[in-house]
């Protein structure tokens, strides 16, 4: 028997055909032409290109630049993630608890993350400003000089990770917290009941059981903070001496500022084919469909 299509299933089709028509448009196109553009030599987007093949991959994988800046990627990726999980699976328990004005302290967790890059990027500009900078200030007062704060690679790394660290955390603290509220109150009770201490029942209960979100919500900010560029550049532009540049400042500077498009888009290029290699390895050894403890 044939089924009669109802108005709600032609509207559920239609939105699902507008859906794939702006993925289409919007994200599969560009990387298309990303993909395309790193077989031609050019030196913009609207000059003539000329076809040179697989050249700007040799050129671009022979270049230390290349490798420096994948390099500062990574660690600065893997120290934001780092933090952005322990403090985001600290806040979530402590958020998870019952204390008075509980409503008013996870609204105000989650007002970082609301705020514009930006607006951010600003803010940690005017604390840090070597001359009248509130944090420059009060190391002056407490005996530590003028801080070198944009000028040496160390700290100026540093900077990078804690801001992206106090800006995403809550992201990270809302989905552990979401994570939390699902967990059966039985399996804290059974575990008191054989003895299990606090640490005990987080170990055995608490992680085990927010192992699926821990997957999504590490995978989710990898992506994000390997291809984060708008803190790295408002706020060191790569420098100082390149310390700070990882692969999307790279490809920047490749197309924007050395005039090089097809460079640029085989940085963009490279950069978009190993995280699809790790996530693929991600996925094989972090399977989604874990086990829930029995």
């Amino acid at each position: 028997m044939k089924r009669v299509r109802t108005g709600s299933d032609r509207l559920l089709l239609g939105a699902f055909g507008l859906a794939v028509l702006l993925t289409l448009l919007l994200i599969m196109v560009p990387v298309a032409d990303a993909i395309w553009l790193s077989f031609f030599k050019a030196e913009s987007f609207v000059s003539a290109k000329t076809w040179v093949g697989a050249a700007n991959y040799s050129r671009v994988l022979s270049d230390a630049s290349f490798w420096h800046a994948f390099r500062v990627g990574t660690v600065f990726a893997l120290l934001a993630i780092v933090g952005q999980v322990i403090l985001g699976i600290g806040f979530a328990l402590l958020l998870n608890e019952q204390f008075p004005g509980r409503p008013i302290v996870r609204g105000i967790t989650v007002l970082p993350y609301l705020l514009p890059t930006v607006v951010v990027t600003v803010i940690f500009q005017w604390l840090l400003d070597g001359s009248l900078g509130l944090f420059t200030v009060w190391a002056q007062d407490v005996g530590l000089g003028r801080p070198a704060w944009f000028e040496n690679p160390t700290s100026a790394m540093t900077i990078l990770v804690a801001v992206s660290v106090w800006t995403w955390t809550p992201f990270v603290t809302v989905c552990f917290l979401a994570a939390l509220q699902t967990i059966p109150a039985s399996l804290y009770e059974a575990a008191r009941v054989d003895g299990a201490n606090a640490w005990m029942r987080f170990w055995h209960v608490t992680l085990p059981m927010l192992a699926p979100m821990l997957t999504v919500t590490v995978l989710l900010r990898s992506i994000w903070m390997f291809n984060k560029f708008d803190v790295v550049w408002l706020l060191t532009k790569g420098g100082p001496l390149n310390a700070t540049e990882h692969l999307p400042v790279l490809a920047y500077r490749r197309a924007f500022s050395e005039f090089d498009v097809g460079g640029g888009a085989t940085v963009a290029t490279l950069s978009f084919l190993v995280l699809t290699v790790l996530i693929i390895v991600y996925f094989r050894y972090f399977p989604l469909d874990q086990k829930e403890p029995s």
